[in-house]
């Protein structure tokens, strides 16, 4: 089987997709199959793409703008990968919801969730132009690869797919040791981009709530890309009454991140809506007890090794965040269960599951000739 991986989402700082198609390529270098053949994709105009970015993967990397290609690809369909790449594949997996045109090799497209409906007031790109485009893409594509059950039945009833067209590779748990039980924590931890589904906003609400209700709270740290519309945050966290007690860090890599969770007293993820929530994972994997919203995927993720809370409601969170502040016992109990659950995500078997998501795909295609 031969690959072709778009691999632009993890070229420059990794965030969510772009650790997601890192880590399935990383895994299925370490565990390549005889007849198996992973190519790594890139275009950029600056950036460039290390032959030795994953090994066992090959690398073709080409000096273009990548919003030029994108235009053309997404609105045109054109130029097929085999041009602009000089090979065939078997199969060609995106890193988006939109089509990597191919003469001939089955196309899978990936979508984490469908934010991107929702988001009208808040997007970069013409909501409804992008949207029609998704839909026209999603009928065309051999297969749909998602990250979650949630996203997966969301995908199914609101892009009109079949369930059958969507397979689900479930991120997995970073190769962290837990942290000491000795390490208490120091600070309440959210990670993830400042991006207003993360609902930010509320969960600043909720923290000024806690520092009335407990003058000693421990500080809060906002890890995470700060885009340019995030301004009104950042000042927020420098006045009365947050100021000296909510820290930005801004973009933080994975040696960065664990130190942030292994120092963490609690991990926060108060968004309106996730596809999966690797961070969330990743603080489970960690050690630290995790408070959740209870929508998107979410609660899915968690089990019952977190606790659940009302993103709208600042209370809610304010509540559940103290509770856990003052009883050492219930987080010690979400500790040892949140590590157990993180033990069954692992980025092997997500790979083993792209795998299979590309094998249909290359069986349906040449079902429909």
């Amino acid at each position: 089987m031969r690959i072709l991986l778009d691999y632009r989402p993890a070229l420059r700082a990794r965030t969510g997709v772009g650790e997601y198609l890192h880590q399935i390529a990383r895994s299925i270098g370490a565990d390549r199959r005889p007849d198996e053949t992973l190519t790594l994709f890139s275009s950029s105009w600056k950036d460039r793409l290390p032959s030795d970015a994953v090994p066992g993967a090959r690398t073709i990397d080409r000096k273009l703008p990548v919003r030029a290609l994108n235009f053309t690809w997404d609105r045109i369909g054109r130029p097929p990968v085999e041009t602009v790449t000089g090979e065939t594949f078997d199969v060609v997996q995106s890193g988006h919801p939109l089509l990597i045109p191919s003469r001939a090799a089955a196309q899978v497209i990936f979508i984490a969730d469908l934010d991107f409906l929702d988001r009208s007031d808040r997007s970069r790109v013409d909501p409804k132009r992008y949207a029609a485009a998704v839909r026209s893409h999603v009928a065309r594509a051999d297969r749909v690869l998602t990250i979650s059950e949630h996203s997966a039945a969301d995908i199914a009833e609101r892009l009109d797919v079949s369930r059958e067209r969507i397979s689900i590779a479930f991120p997995g748990a970073p190769a962290w040791p837990r942290r000491p039980d000795a390490e208490r924590g120091r600070h309440i931890l959210f990670l993830g981009t400042l991006e207003p589904r993360k609902n930010v906003a509320r969960l600043l609400d909720a923290y000024e709530q806690l520092i009335v209700q407990m003058p000693g709270v421990p500080p809060l740290v906002l890890a995470g890309g700060i885009p340019a519309d995030a301004s009104p945050l950042v000042a927020r966290a420098s006045a009365p009454p947050l100021v000296g007690r909510v820290t930005l860090t801004g973009y933080v890599d994975e040696a960065q991140r664990q130190a942030l969770y292994r120092e963490a007293v609690i991990f926060v993820l108060p968004s309106h809506t996730e596809g999966f929530g690797i961070p969330v994972v990743e603080a489970m994997t960690t050690g630290v007890p995790v408070v959740v919203s209870n929508r998107g995927a979410l609660p899915e993720v968690v089990g019952d090794a977190g606790r659940l809370i009302d993103p709208d409601d600042a209370g809610s969170i304010a509540h559940a965040i103290r509770s856990l502040l003052e009883d050492e016992i219930e987080r010690r109990r979400l500790a040892d269960a949140g590590a157990e659950r993180a033990k069954q995500f692992t980025w092997t078997r997500a790979a083993d599951a792209a795998r299979e998501a590309w094998r249909l795909a290359i069986e349906d295609r040449k079902r429909r000739g």
